[in-house]
């Protein structure tokens, strides 16, 4: 399966088309609105002000799947991602990202970077960081913070001017 080859429904129910990501830095993260880790939308707004110009973008995808942490409607999470933390980046229709109905986002991503526990994933906030080729660079775990990525993604920016 080929990363560009991917789509998934906005928040607002729109198809979005991952063709439209070729070149560009992605981070894309499975969010929960009522997580320990959910201040973790700060930083991710943060590197998305400081490098979206520059070409990084960041896809948000709300998941239920761990403790019941996002259970409201994609209109409630949009509001509550907005105005607790100001956040401008893409946020996608709510998904499972386990299991046998994971989206086929999180399927790709997990057989490109498996964790040390296996595939699956654990919690709320894990990150994958796809290089402007569409290969997954990195998985960070929920505990890593957005500011932990900042090095890798200014080395890929980077990488992605020179060539």
């Amino acid at each position: 399966m080929d990363f560009y080859a991917l789509k998934a429904k906005t928040i607002n129910g729109k198809e979005f088309p991952f063709e439209e990501l070729k070149g560009k830095v992605v981070i894309i993260v499975n969010t929960a609105s009522k997580c320990g880790f959910t201040p973790q939308f700060e930083g991710l707004e943060k590197l998305y002000q400081k490098y979206k110009n520059q070409g990084l973008e960041i896809l948000g995808f709300p998941c239920n799947q761990f403790g019941s942490q996002d259970p409201g409607s994609e209109e409630e999470i949009e509001e509550f991602c907005q105005v607790n933390y100001g956040v401008s980046f893409q946020m996608f229709a709510k998904v499972e990202v386990n299991g046998k109905n994971a989206h086929p986002v999180f399927k790709f991503l997990k057989k490109e970077k498996g964790s040390l526990l296996g595939s699956s994933i654990k919690w709320n906030f894990t990150k994958f960081l796809v290089n402007p080729e569409g290969q997954v660079e990195e998985r960070y775990a929920p505990t890593s913070t957005p500011e932990k990525m900042e090095d890798k993604i200014k080395d890929l920016l980077l990488e992605a001017t020179a060539s």
